[in-house]
């Protein structure tokens, strides 16, 4: 039976494919063989970020109505940002609130916070680097909403943001254990592992695609 795909363009949704992998984003909908006809493909297809499924991969596919990505400029939407960070890594790994809340949270850093049900459950910031990069960070899923999609939409939405504003690269600085999560969605390593307050860091960079912009 068709999925029609289209009743799901430009909603937030989660597919799961045939390899058993959970995808979660804003989707967006395509006609059969939209800019991919040498590969022989001729059915509809959907993207969220930078993957792209056919029909045929889709085993499930459904929308979350109760999930939202807010871009966080009002202070009880960036309260949402301080409780996800608090409960799932300062909590956590026993990091103080001097230590997880630094110069660049002010009323004025941007904020990523994603919410289901209008509660705040995932989030990441944004400050300039200089003119072309924006760095990301402090990238937090509560546990219980983890494997589903959700850090991966997170981080997309911060891009798609940055590349609005004109950022031309996004750079964040990944905890050593999690470089290949990145790495799935473009980033590549540009530096050597370094030892931070907290944890063993490395920087990765990415350029933004051209369509956020």
């Amino acid at each position: 039976m068709p999925l029609e795909l289209f009743q799901f363009n430009h909603r937030i949704v989660r597919i799961e494919d045939r390899r058993g992998k959970v995808f979660t984003g804003a989707a967006e909908a395509f006609s059969s063989g939209s800019g991919l006809r040498g590969n022989g493909r001729e059915e509809e297809s959907i993207r969220i970020g930078i993957y792209r499924f056919f029909e045929s991969d889709i085993v499930n596919i459904e929308p979350l109505p109760d999930v939202e990505i807010l871009r966080a400029t009002e202070t009880w939407q960036q309260a949402g940002a301080y409780y996800v960070r608090i409960q799932a890594m300062a909590r956590k790994h026993h990091i103080t609130l001097r230590q997880e809340f630094d110069m660049h949270d002010t009323p004025e850093t941007k904020y990523i916070v994603v919410t289901d049900k209008a509660f705040p459950i995932a989030t990441a910031r944004l400050y300039p680097l200089n003119g072309t990069d924006m760095m990301i960070g402090r990238v937090v899923v509560l546990p219980e909403y983890r494997r589903q999609g959700i850090g991966t939409m997170t981080v997309l939405a911060c891009e798609a943001w940055a590349g609005e504003l004109g950022y031309r690269k996004a750079v964040l600085e990944s905890r050593d254990n999690k470089t290949a999560f990145y790495e799935q969605i473009g980033y590549r390593i540009c530096g050597s592992p370094a030892d931070g307050d907290t944890f063993r860091c490395v920087r990765m960079e990415k350029e933004l695609d051209e369509r956020h912009g």
